[in-house]
C-alpha cells in the first residue's frame, strides 16, 4: 500500500516538529553538554569528553588533562546513589547537579538561561566594546565571581573561560557577545566541530 505524498509530508514535518519542541524543552545546560555524548546514550564516559574537546580544536594535551578533571569533577555529582564507577561516567539528564560553584550565575539551579544575568556580565565588565570582553575584562569578571574558599569553583571556572578565550577570540584579542551567548546553549560547540572538520577536507 502507498501513501499519498501530502501524507507522509505531513507526518515528516509533524516528526520535525515534536523533536524541536523536545529540544526546546530541555533546559540550557543540558543543550550545553549534549555535544559531548557523542553516542548519545545518555552517559559521557572521559573518551567523549576528550574527543568533543578535539572536535573544537583543542589540542591533545590540553584535551586529555581537561578530559580527566570534567569526568572526575563531575561523575560522582551527576550520579548520586548510584554505585562508583572506574570511568567516571557524566549522567546528561542530571547535569544542573554538577553546576559549581564561583560561575556567573547565567545557569539557574534547574540549568535554565537567566538573560538578566548574562546581560550583566558585559553591562558590568565590558569596558571596551559594549558587545565583547578582552582578556584583562575576562579575568576581572572571572575574579569577581569567586565564592570565598570555593577553590574547586575558582580552578573550574577559571579553566572554562579561559579555554574558550584562548579557543574563540577575534582578531583583535576580543571574546564576542555572540559567542558566549552561543556556548551557554551549545550551538558554538556544533560549529567549531564543523569548521574544524571542513579545514581538514580543505
Amino acid at each position: 500500500m502507498q501513501f499519498p505524498r501530502v501524507f507522509i509530508s505531513n507526518i515528516g514535518l509533524l516528526m520535525w516538529s515534536i523533536a524541536r519542541v523536545e529540544i526546546q524543552d530541555q533546559n540550557v545546560l543540558l543543550k550545553h553538554v549534549l555535544f559531548f555524548d557523542r553516542n548519545k546514550d545518555g552517559l559521557i564516559y572521559i573518551s567523549e569528553t576528550f574527543e568533543g574537546l578535539r572536535a573544537i580544536g583543542c589540542g591533545i594535551l590540553l584535551s586529555s588533562v581537561a578530559a580527566i578533571l570534567i569526568n572526575l569533577t563531575f561523575s560522582r555529582k551527576t550520579r548520586p546513589g548510584k554505585p562508583f564507577s572506574m570511568r567516571f561516567p557524566i549522567e546528561v539528564k542530571n547535569i544542573q547537579l554538577a553546576k559549581h560553584g564561583s560561575d556567573s550565575g547565567v545557569y539557574d539551579k534547574e540549568g535554565m538561561f537567566v538573560s538578566s544575568k548574562f546581560e550583566g556580565i558585559f553591562a558590568k565588565h565590558a569596558q571596551s566594546n559594549s558587545n565583547a570582553l578582552t582578556s584583562k575584562e575576562l579575568s576581572t569578571f572571572i575574579k569577581s565571581n569567586r565564592e570565598p574558599k570555593d577553590y574547586g569553583g575558582w580552578v573550574n571556572s577559571y579553566v572554562d573561560w579561559k579555554i574558550l578565550y584562548f579557543l574563540c577570540k577575534d582578531k583583535n584579542g576580543m571574546l564576542q557577545k555572540d559567542t558566549i551567548r552561543a556556548v551557554y546553549d551549545g550551538i558554538l560547540f556544533e560549529k567549531m566541530a564543523k569548521e574544524k572538520a571542513s579545514k581538514k577536507q580543505k
